[in-house]
């Protein structure tokens, strides 16, 4: 919101020469953010001069340019009396008489563009006849500005900046969407008072009401046949009706300029004026020309295949949920949005309707995105506009129209009012005092809450607080206590957080995910994220570790995609890893080392997610629609990725490079099952999309939890990948799961190990990871360690065979091992090999 202080200071008192910075801080003070600075760049003499002559003179290039002289007030040292200066000017829209703008020598105009006596064509001019576009009072350059034309007639040497209004400022403010009332100079003003104490003069109060006659009323029919969630789509409409405009005549400059401050064009009088009511009390207004109109108003939903063609000359399709604004003809305008074309105010209109209402904020807000469409209406509109005032602004447009336009008010118009009574709110004793931290003293409670303008009643134990009509954002004791906080000031509150209770901070599955986090960084991984939203066929390729029906997977399909083709949610995070490295590879990036946190959508087979209607944004559901809002969000398990390609190891001299592989990405996974305290025991697996002989399946126990392989060459050379891929996926949810609840550290022992190898003979069929199992569970307590360090096949085997050779560590707490205990404990997980697997033992 941009303030122009010029207007703020009609309303509340404001010191004289205040600056900028002042009122900001003052409007900080009650929470509004500081924003910007607008207007103030032209300084130094701008005045009004009056063209006495000019000599056409046509260049040699073929432009002509006119050698002006103009008068520029008074001047003592002059023969005549008069400062006469000698100007250039390449505008041909004047005549000998016309009073213009004129920048002298020292005067900076916006840009920032200096203006000094300088030499051309041929002759030294000595200052600049201005342009309305040059002095920011819009965008005509075609000529300059004629001051006849804003229907002026000063003196020569009359200061321009002062009666153009070019000498004001304008501070803007962020607001934030509870709190609509301060998009308006009304409401700011009030701001201001609360924040200096300075004394506020409400516009409202000086708005002269325009009543309606009871015989002569304007037909306004109210018809929401299907009101959203229970709302009324409208609580009031009120029309007035003002005869004889002349719509040519020229905006005062005063009102433009305090517009362009305030961040809006001048487009024509009547147009102007409803802008200018709208900024100033914050209700929006339309005026639509009454002779174009047939017959009376209805307000209603749109029906299908209906279409409006808005004032910014498009045609819209309108929705079955549009609150439109019709007469017999059908829609002339998008409720709170825009007006229709049809009954535009053009410079023939002569007879105004004028029209001030409060529509439903919640399809205002929808409308408006419906039809991509957000107007200054629609802003004020979705955030609350004050109900009580519709009759003042429509009476003050009305007036601006007699007193600006030379119409003639008539009692024609209509009013319709449906607002409920204002809900009070019980404010306990000591209620504020619990929840902020300060000791109010009940003086202060009172007074900030009658400041805002609630009304307060005393009740056995408390205030019952009424809150004003033009803050529907309070609907609650915790709003009313941050009014107290925010009126008695902020400074008030201590610095000192509280001491959090026992029993908080971050949980265990919480504490575990940034472990695994960790970790993965810490040993070279770089985390990314990728977007969610992924291609049917990449979902069907990587979605399941197992084909399933063919291939095809039960997915979540966006009903709004930001792209069509990547219109379901992920199952997996792989396909994001491929297409972050299809990206860097591009890009030269040929060594990667990836991983990524994420949540993964697995809907259930047959069942039916994201149906029924969500509920109204500004109220709170009930337990049974927050029930069926459960219901219907699949579950999202959170998954940990990884992916490998190019080098792990950079050539160096002496040192080959080594690629990375299949290896990098089973060690990532083991490091990421350490990080949680869960050992990982790795079997032969499958997928999809993955190597056969070059998948492992990854298990926790007998428990699986994810996959680790290298791509399909076929697939990586579809997506232009390397032809060596090493990816990884773990579900992070059933790792913590099964991950011990506490992880004790090892004590370091101090009795030696005693370490032997294994060397084991069986069938290819056989999965190395189920040995390595066997023989853990065979070995019993004394094996500390065993791990798979060679695989042999070829002669002295026979054909379909493979001897596994295992390196063992065994060690005991309390002694030292003798080479027979270890070798007793080693030939126990050989029998128990022979009879789960057939093995043999390799001689």
């Amino acid at each position: 919101m941009r303030v122009p202080v010029s207007w703020l200071s009609e309303f509340v008192t404001v010191p004289e020469n205040v600056s900028a910075e002042h009122v900001h801080a003052a409007l900080v003070k009650v929470g509004l953010e500081e924003e910007d600075v607008h207007g103030g760049e032209i300084t130094g003499p701008v005045v009004v001069g009056q063209v006495l002559e000019f000599i056409p003179e046509v260049q040699n290039n073929g432009k002509t340019i006119n050698w002006c002289h103009v008068d520029v007030g008074p001047s003592p040292d002059s023969v005549t009396g008069r400062d006469i200066r000698g100007i250039v000017c390449g505008a041909h829209n004047f005549v000998v008489g016309d009073k213009v703008v004129v920048s002298l020598p020292g005067a900076v105009l916006p840009g920032p563009f200096p203006i000094a006596a300088r030499k051309t064509y041929g002759h030294v001019s000595d200052g600049m006849i201005a342009s309305a576009r040059e002095l920011g009072l819009g965008e005509e350059h075609d000529g300059i500005l004629r001051l006849v034309s804003l229907g002026l007639d000063p003196e020569p040497g009359t200061d321009a900046l002062a009666l153009l209004g070019l000498s004001d400022f304008a501070v803007e403010v962020n607001v934030t969407p509870d709190r609509g009332y301060a998009l308006s100079m009304r409401g700011i003003a009030r701001e201001y008072s609360h924040s200096t104490g300075a004394a506020f003069r409400d516009p409202v109060a000086k708005v002269t009401v325009l009543d309606v006659s009871a015989d002569n009323v304007f037909p306004v029919v109210v018809s929401d046949s299907a009101p959203i969630r229970g709302r009324d789509a409208v609580s009031v409409f009120e029309t007035r009706v003002v005869r004889g405009i002349d719509a040519t005549l020229p905006t005062p400059p005063w009102m433009v300029a305090r517009l362009a401050l305030a961040g809006v064009r001048s487009i024509s009088l009547p147009v102007d004026i409803t802008n200018y009511v709208m900024f100033e009390l914050g209700q929006p207004t339309h005026g639509y020309d009454l002779t174009t109109l047939t017959g009376g108003i209805t307000v209603r939903r749109a029906q299908v295949g209906e279409t409006l063609t808005t004032l910014d000359g498009q045609v819209r399709k309108l929705h079955a949920e549009d609150l439109l604004i019709t007469d017999d003809s059908g829609p002339i305008g998008l409720a709170g949005v825009m007006g229709g074309a049809s009954t535009e105010i053009t410079t023939t209109t002569t007879d105004v309707l004028i029209e001030a209402a409060n529509f439903d904020p919640v399809s205002i807000a929808r409308a408006a995105r419906r039809h991509k469409l957000p107007s200054e209406a629609s802003k004020r509109f979705e955030r609350g506009v004050d109900p009580a005032i519709a009759v003042a602004a429509a009476s003050r447009v009305a007036g601006l129209l007699v007193e600006l336009a030379g119409g003639t008010a008539d009692t024609l118009g209509s009013s319709y009012s449906h607002v409920g009574a204002p809900v009070p709110i019980d404010l306990p004793h000591g209620y504020a005092a619990g929840l902020i931290g300060v000791d109010y003293t009940a003086n202060e409670i009172e007074s900030s809450l009658t400041e805002i303008g609630a009304t307060i009643e005393e009740i056995v134990g408390g205030l019952r607080v009424t809150p004003p009509s033009w803050r529907p954002d309070l609907t609650e004791r915790a709003g009313l206590v941050e009014e107290i906080a925010r009126i008695v000031g902020y400074d008030r509150i201590p610095s000192i957080l509280p001491d959090a209770p026992a029993g908080r901070g971050l949980t265990r599955v919480q504490r575990l995910r940034r472990s695994a986090a960790q970790a993965l960084a810490a040993s070279g991984l770089t985390e990314v994220l990728a977007y969610p939203f992924i291609t049917p066929a990449m979902n069907a390729r990587f979605g399941s570790a197992a084909s399933v029906d063919g291939g095809v997977v039960a997915t979540i399909a966006l009903a709004n995609p930001l792209d069509s083709e990547s219109a379901t949610l992920r199952r997996s995070l792989l396909p994001g890893l491929l297409d972050i490295a299809r990206r860097n590879l591009s890009r030269g990036l040929t060594d990667l080392a990836l991983f990524e946190i994420g949540t993964t959508f697995r809907p259930e087979t047959g069942v039916r997610y994201g149906s029924g209607p969500l509920p109204v944004g500004n109220a709170r559901p009930d337990v049974a629609t927050l029930g069926a809002l459960e219901s219907s969000i699949p579950p999202q398990p959170w998954h940990v990725a990884g992916l490998f390609a190019g080098d792990s190891l950079s050539k160096q001299p002496a040192s080959p490079a080594v690629a990375s592989g299949l290896a990098d990405a089973v060690a990532a996974a083991h490091q990421l099952a350490a990080s949680v305290g869960a050992t990982l025991m790795v079997s032969q697996g499958s997928h999809q999309s993955l190597h056969p002989g070059r998948t492992a399946e990854l298990f926790v126990g007998t428990v699986s939890v994810g996959f680790a392989g290298e791509l399909l060459p076929v697939i990586a050379d579809d997506l232009d990948l390397p032809r060596v891929v090493a990816l990884w996926e773990i579900d992070l949810d059933i790792l913590t799961a099964v991950a011990p609840l506490d992880v004790v550290p090892t004590p370091i022992s101090a009795f030696p190990a005693a370490t032997q190898d294994l060397s084991l003979v069986i069938a290819d069929t056989e999965s190395a990871g189920e040995v390595l199992r066997t023989i853990i569970e065979g070995a019993g307590a004394l094996l500390e360690n065993a791990r798979l360090v060679d695989v042999y096949r070829g002669p002295g085997l026979q054909a379909g065979s493979s001897s596994l050779t295992f390196a063992l560590r065994f060690r005991a707490d309390d002694r030292t091992l003798t080479a027979a205990e270890a070798t007793e404990a080693k030939m126990a997980a050989v029998a128990l090999a022979t009879t789960r697997h057939g093995a043999a033992l390799r001689e």
